[in-house]
């Protein structure tokens, strides 16, 4: 979502991006306000919130892409404004002040474009108090009971914290966990005013299954932190959460499952082949090709929205190989990032300009196990049984690929109980999409096509009524 939007990158360039640490630097003046500028049709509007001595904080506002409140990373090295963008694209602002401090003049870079961009100090824009209609996102009051909990990961020595639905009635019910794709992500996995954990979590509920939603680590309410954590680090959060489900009373402890979106799927996994583990499995857009090769389809399956010239779609596919080559070629973070610098910049400097801010993100432990990771070789030990679905749409996570992999991986585990579905027409979160690009995601009213639910729920409750 989803990040939007999520971990899974198009390109080097497409990247979550990171800057440079604060330095000293001379007084200077507040740029807490309001600032307004324009990219084509597309109006921009970034509230800051600048103190003295105190954290930065800001968000956006596209209203022509029903985008309101997107949370940004706001950084003031000397003269240099930074609005870092991590969901549902990755995306930053990177500009400086004018002489008079009422304009930052810089660029809107994402993906591997730029683009001119100018904030305007707006003395009397407010934040938006109304978000985009998402007509399926649950209001109370509920026909079940709905409570915010915790519970501890001992392994990591965290707690974590979440919302718990069970169903009206007499139990004993069935129970599902629902894992977030990669990024920090809230229990809802809340991106673009969408809440599709919600809105997933009331429909199971309604359908007799109790369901555990919870906020990833060092987000919402829970405690530890995601710097430097990868996907393995997950899947021992998902162990704690069954774990947690099992121990509740009126639940099933033999029909206690798992649902993962996106690199969610890959910690679910993880967990289907630990002791302990779910009693059966729903993948969502979850990556079964290696991860290295995973990257590049990606990123051929964005390019392809902007091109179909074949000259310029393989040029995509030589750099992306070339950049995740260095990378695993090479263990050193120094080392990477100064062979990735030089590839980037004999290419043109100003690629390379636009790449530097984003080389720790590149050979951070969290990307460098995405390359690494081998899905099918964790797959082909799982057992249990599986439904993974896909949306033909999908940019992110190709899903024709990503599902054939998945179905071979499984076959060659002899597990007999798998469904593989591509489902027509949804993109990456599983919205009814046109194009199925990541821009498009705050543009949709729905949330979760009712479609994919239906799956979802009529095949749990099949796997539950055994």
């Amino acid at each position: 979502m989803p990040n939007f939007t999520r971990f899974l990158l198009a390109t080097a360039a497409a990247a979550l991006l990171s800057f440079p640490s604060a330095c000293a630097q001379p007084a200077r003046s507040s740029l807490t306000g309001d600032w307004t500028g324009t990219l084509g049709p597309l109006e921009f509007t970034a509230h800051l919130t600048d103190p003295a001595g105190g954290p930065r904080t800001a968000t956006l506002d596209i209203p022509a892409q029903h985008a309101n409140g997107l949370v940004l990373q706001f950084t003031t090295p000397a003269d240099s404004v930074y609005l870092r963008l991590r969901q549902p694209v990755a995306a930053q602002f990177a500009g400086r002040r004018s002489a008079d401090g009422q304009q930052l003049v810089g660029e809107w870079q994402q993906g591997l474009r730029s683009f001119p961009l100018t904030l305007s100090r707006a003395g009397n824009v407010t934040a938006k108090t109304t978000g985009p209609k998402r007509p399926q996102t649950p209001q109370p009051p509920f026909p079940y009971q709905s409570a915010d909990v915790t519970f501890r990961n001992e392994k990591a020595g965290i707690t974590l914290a979440g919302t718990y639905t069970v169903p009206a009635g007499k139990g004993p019910f069935p129970a599902v966990v629902l894992l977030t794709g990669s990024g920090p992500e809230d229990r809802n996995e809340t991106v673009l005013g969408h809440q599709p954990f919600a809105v997933l979590a009331d429909y199971l509920t309604r359908h007799g299954v109790a369901v555990l939603r919870f906020d990833d680590r060092g987000v919402g309410q829970s405690g530890g932190t995601l710097k430097g954590s990868t996907s393995a680090d997950y899947t021992t959060d998902a162990q704690a959460a069954l774990a947690w489900l099992r121990a509740q009373p009126g639940i099933r402890k033999n029909q206690v499952g798992a649902l993962g979106h996106s690199q969610g799927g890959t910690a679910a996994i993880g967990a289907a082949i630990a002791p302990a583990g779910p009693d059966f499995l729903v993948l969502l857009a979850s990556p079964a090709l290696p991860g290295d090769e995973l990257i590049v389809q990606q990123s051929l399956a964005l390019a392809r929205l902007q091109t179909t010239d074949a000259a310029q779609l393989a040029t995509t596919e030589k750099m992306q190989r070339a950049m995740t080559d260095i990378i695993q070629n090479n263990a050193d973070d120094a080392q990477a990032k100064t062979k990735l610098l030089a590839y980037y910049t004999a290419i043109s400097p100003q690629l390379a300009a636009q790449v530097e801010p984003q080389l720790p993100l590149l050979t951070s432990p969290d990307y460098r196990h995405l390359l690494a990771d081998r899905p099918a070789q964790t797959l082909s030990k799982v057992h249990c049984p599986v439904l993974a679905l896909g949306g033909s749409k999908d940019r992110q996570v190709p899903a024709t690929q990503n599902l054939a992999a998945t179905a071979a991986a499984l076959k060659a585990a002899n597990n007999r109980d798998v469904t593989v579905k591509e489902m027509p027409g949804l993109n990456h979160l599983f919205q009814t999409a046109t194009t199925g690009g990541p821009d498009e995601y705050g543009t949709i009213e729905e949330t979760f096509s009712p479609a994919a639910l239906q799956v979802i729920g009529d095949w749990i409750g099949q796997q539950t009524r055994k």
